[in-house]
């Protein structure tokens, strides 16, 4: 090939789009403990992640550093491209990044489709909820949510009436209400039982086919099944241990380790 072809061939290859979310070299240091200690980390567009590891790994203060709820003290946190590192958390949640708590935190007095039309629309105040017309779009989009999270027969409901799961699964609904392009979600399916875990997961998943998706979770029966074809990552002392296919981290010596010798346990 010329080199007249061998340029022209490289102006035309399309720039290849940096990954959704980028943590470089992220260190987190409270008081001279280092609870993030030179993290680096990568997930792109689309697609479920997990992360596991023990207690104290680091796995809470590492979705505080992409929400912004802790700045790190080195290192760089990238989300599309954009260093979010210094930015208070409002703003990175505009920027496209939804963050679910091990606790539910939905409006207890609204229904569900109260809940999801707050959500739908971020400067709507709860009287035009109430009380104003719902657009017809805003009402298609919802009706799909509320399918999507199996609570159509409950739209109308109370949410302090509820199971957990449903509470679980609203939540869940609420974040995506915003169009988020990275869902954060720690812990979803602790109290709940083996049916609903299944059902979560499967939500989870079908999610993840148009969202970029991380998920801390301790239940490693639910990481099994939410993992059979997605990446797991391993923290330890803040830091990424090993990352692999679920069979590649459970016959990892050093995970083993990790989890006090015990091959159950993982």
């Amino acid at each position: 090939m010329t080199a007249a072809a061998t340029q022209s061939s490289s102006q035309s290859s399309p720039a290849q789009a940096p990954p959704l979310l980028d943590i470089k070299d992220v260190t987190v240091s409270f008081d001279g403990f280092k609870a993030i200690n030179g993290l680096n980390f990568q997930v792109g567009d689309r697609g479920l992640r997990v992360i596991i590891g023990p207690n104290g790994a680091g796995k809470t203060t590492f979705l505080d550093v992409i929400t912004g709820k802790v700045q790190p003290t080195e290192g760089k946190a990238l989300f599309k491209g954009k260093d979010i590192k210094s930015m208070p958390e409002h703003a990175i949640a505009r920027l496209g990044i939804g963050r679910k708590f091990q606790t539910p935190r939905v409006y207890l007095n609204l229904t569900p489709r109260e809940n999801l039309e707050l959500s739908c629309n971020r400067v709507k105040t709860v009287w035009h909820t109430l009380f104003k017309p719902t657009p017809k779009a805003e009402a298609r989009t919802v009706g799909g949510l509320l399918q999507t999270i199996g609570l159509t027969a409950n739209a109308h409901t109370p949410a302090a009436l509820p199971s957990l799961v449903e509470k679980q699964w609203l939540e869940i609904g609420m974040l995506v209400a915003q169009s988020p392009d990275l869902l954060l979600v720690d812990e979803p399916v602790a109290g709940l039982t083996d049916e609903e875990t299944e059902r979560t997961g499967d939500l989870l998943l079908s999610l993840a086919e148009s969202h970029g998706v991380i998920v801390i979770e301790h239940d490693m029966e639910f990481v099994r099944q939410i993992a059979q074809q997605n990446k797991v990552t391993v923290l330890h002392e803040g830091s990424v241990l090993c990352e692999g296919t679920m069979d590649e981290i459970q016959n990892d010596p050093r995970v083993i380790k990790v989890y006090l010798g015990d091959p159950d346990a993982i």
